[in-house]
């Protein structure tokens, strides 16, 4: 008998073993919105995966129990920071305005890597143009894609 009239066992997991999703190797720094956007995320999955148990979904089960596995991890390795007062120097956390070198204004938000999103104005504390701010004051420039920028606020 060849094997396309061989059934597989449905309980036969083998291509339901997804690969692990891949830890920064750099600190996991938060913000405390960072942190409670961390935990909202477990809770979600922690939701999904027992509506994916109660209808027998594997592939599902098996991206959430992935999934979790990855958060549980973030989870356990934050380390929030808290917004600091001063604002004389970029820092993790800083909101940082850049005139760009056509004189628009660029409005950056520094976060953990978890917490960034470039479209909405966040970015990551180890993206080069934040790794290039972090220390800076207002008045001074940082390059990085898109080339120089003057720090013209920081918040």
């Amino acid at each position: 008998m060849t094997r396309a009239f061989v059934k597989e066992s449905e309980d036969d997991g083998a291509d339901l073993e997804l690969p692990e999703r891949s830890v920064s190797p750099h600190r996991n720094l938060v913000t405390p919105n960072g942190l409670r956007l961390l935990e909202a995320e477990l809770r979600r999955l922690d939701d999904e995966l027992a509506h994916a148990r109660a209808q027998e979904d594997k592939p599902a089960i098996a991206r959430c129990q992935r999934d979790l596995r990855y958060w549980t991890q973030r989870r356990a390795t934050a380390e929030a920071v808290q917004p600091s007062d001063r604002h004389d120097k970029v820092r993790f956390g800083s909101t940082v305005t850049l005139r760009q070198s056509d004189g628009t204004l660029l409005t950056l938000r520094i976060v953990g890597e978890d917490e960034a999103d470039p479209a909405a104005g966040t970015i990551a504390y180890v993206a080069p143009v934040a790794a290039g701010m972090i220390g800076a004051s207002v008045g001074e420039r940082v390059s990085g894609a898109g080339g120089d920028r003057e720090i013209v606020a920081i918040d």
